[in-house]
């Protein structure tokens, strides 16, 4: 015994050539040309004949960028032992009377050990030098 077509069915064609033709489209744009063609239809019932056709967009994947060229770059080289790398962070805060200060952070990337805390109302150049000048001293 036969069946009658359901109403869809042209429908279902129609989105099956629609996605064909247009692949990275999705649902919503599917139903808007349709609507333009002269289908009485909403976003709702094209979604789920959609999604019943899997009809989906692939999803793009994520282009990975190429990681720059420098050798001793921080995210190219790890520290192997301790003493290998330092980083460093300049930081600020304020006391409570309102005055500021800025904090200069040093630590030894591999065991995270604090090297150094230099705090000062302001820090210079000459005042990073001579943390780092007494680092290498006591640590080589």
């Amino acid at each position: 015994m036969l069946k009658p077509p359901k109403p869809d069915d042209a429908l279902r064609a129609r989105l099956r050539a629609y996605a064909k033709e247009s692949p990275r489209y999705g649902y919503r744009r599917a139903a808007a040309t349709l609507r333009t063609e002269g289908y009485r239809i909403n976003d709702k019932h094209v979604y789920r004949l959609w999604k019943e056709l899997e009809l989906q967009v692939p999803q793009r994947r994520k282009a990975w960028r190429r990681v720059g060229e420098a050798t001793n770059g921080c995210h190219r080289l790890k520290a192997e032992r301790p003493n290998h790398i330092w980083a460093y962070d300049f930081l600020s805060d304020q006391t409570a009377c309102g005055k500021t200060l800025k904090i200069l952070a040093i630590v030894d990337e591999f065991t995270r050990e604090p090297l150094a805390l230099h705090v000062a109302s302001s820090i210079r150049s000459g005042d990073v030098v001579g943390v780092l000048r007494t680092l290498f001293v006591e640590r080589g």
